[in-house]
């Protein structure tokens, strides 16, 4: 965060994977050619960046990528600058205009706009067309593969818990993010009998897998995971030669005849350090990475997981991806947004392993989802 020469160079943190590294680099790259401001990027573990304290990483970057659960500990924490300055005030309504879902507006907060989505993604359903010939499109469909053992789920916290906040919202009853009761008893209990019967058919490290060591796994041909029918998308699966298997994504499974709503929703925004020594620069750099053409063009084609829906729209874009973008977008555009209230991080980390404990002790629904309910009501 220094200025070493005539122009500034800054430094930048986000997740380590090529999804969260290559397409900043690429960007930053390409802007450097265009503006002479140097940006370098470091990379934490998906497991820190789900929970580091941003406010520790704003005191070292001047570029940080969050997710939006974050935005109400660091609005608290006073660590972000707002973005919705006067001088940028058409860009941020072209970058509302083309949210994918509900993208955008999670990174509103007190009426002010902390982040800007450069990445989109919700939990969505993977498949192997080499070993199945279609994705699923029931949980009966999901049960019946699980049971001759082509079923994995990622279960390491906090993706059991997003498992269950998607299962109760697809039955039309999505967790409350207000300070109301948190999870309804009824569909609580049916989303965690249904976890139930579904972990008792996948291997037991899936508790200590997350989304990537789960498609990791899949993407090796001895493996024989056919259908990962909750996990939050990753788009570099879908390239050729990414992996040795190129696997295929969909809309998550549904209950009956229902639609594929209520989706956990994930992905990533582009925030600037509150400390930043560089703040117009980290700002114009920020809505120009953000933005419609570059999502669209230079992102995309660098690996990224666009969050502006032009990337989605483009016939080229998803034709480079099996159509990863066009098979999912029903899922992202009902997907369910998080609590985000100063205080829910630490509670999601703690429901996630109380779930898990739960499932693993097959303890009775209504005790786990009423310990769930008391540990959301204290995280006020």
């Amino acid at each position: 965060m220094s200025d070493a020469g005539n122009k500034p160079k800054l430094r930048g943190m986000t997740w380590n994977h090529p999804r969260g590294y290559d397409p900043l680099v690429a960007c930053s790259a390409k802007w450097l050619e265009v503006t002479g401001v140097d940006i370098q990027w470091d990379r934490r573990s998906l497991q820190d960046f789900e929970s580091y304290p941003v406010e520790q990483l704003a005191r070292q970057y001047d570029l940080i990528v969050i997710d939006h659960p974050h935005v109400g500990q660091i609005t608290g924490d006073g660590c972000l600058l707002p973005l919705d300055d006067e001088n940028h005030a058409a860009e941020l309504a072209e970058l509302a205009r083309g949210s994918v879902g509900p993208s955008f507006s999670t990174y509103t907060w007190l009426n002010r706009q902390w982040a800007l989505p450069i990445d989109v993604a919700a939990q969505v359903q993977a498949w192997r067309p080499d070993l199945i010939t279609a994705p699923a499109t029931s949980w009966d469909d999901v049960l019946a593969m699980a049971g001759e053992g082509l079923v994995q789920l990622p279960m390491k916290p906090p993706h059991s818990l997003m498992s269950l906040y998607t299962l109760t919202a697809n039955l039309g009853k999505p967790c409350r993010v207000g300070k109301e009761t948190h999870v309804h008893e009824d569909a609580g209990i049916e989303a965690y009998d249904h976890l139930v019967k579904l972990t008792e058919h996948i291997n037991l490290d899936c508790f200590q897998k997350d989304p990537i060591a789960i498609l990791e796994a899949m993407a090796n041909p001895v493996e024989t995971i056919a259908c990962v029918p909750l996990i939050y998308g990753y788009v570099s699966y879908s390239h050729s030669g990414f992996r040795p298997v190129r696997l295929r994504f969909g809309n998550i499974p549904t209950f009956g005849s229902g639609e594929p709503k209520g989706s956990a929703l994930g992905g990533t925004g582009i925030a600037v350090s509150a400390y930043s020594s560089f703040p117009k620069e980290a700002l114009d750099f920020s809505y120009w990475v953000a933005s419609g053409p570059a999502q669209r063009d230079l992102y995309a084609a660098s690996g990224g997981q666009p969050g502006h829906a032009d990337a989605w729209n483009s016939t080229e874009v998803n034709s480079t991806t099996e159509d990863f973008y066009k098979q999912t977008r029903s899922t992202l555009e009902s997907a369910w947004v998080r609590p985000r209230h100063n205080g829910y991080i630490p509670f999601q980390h703690w429901a996630s392993t109380r779930l898990n404990q739960g499932l693993a002790n097959r303890e009775r629904a209504d005790v786990v989802i009423s310990d769930l309910n008391r540990g959301y009501s204290e995280s006020f």
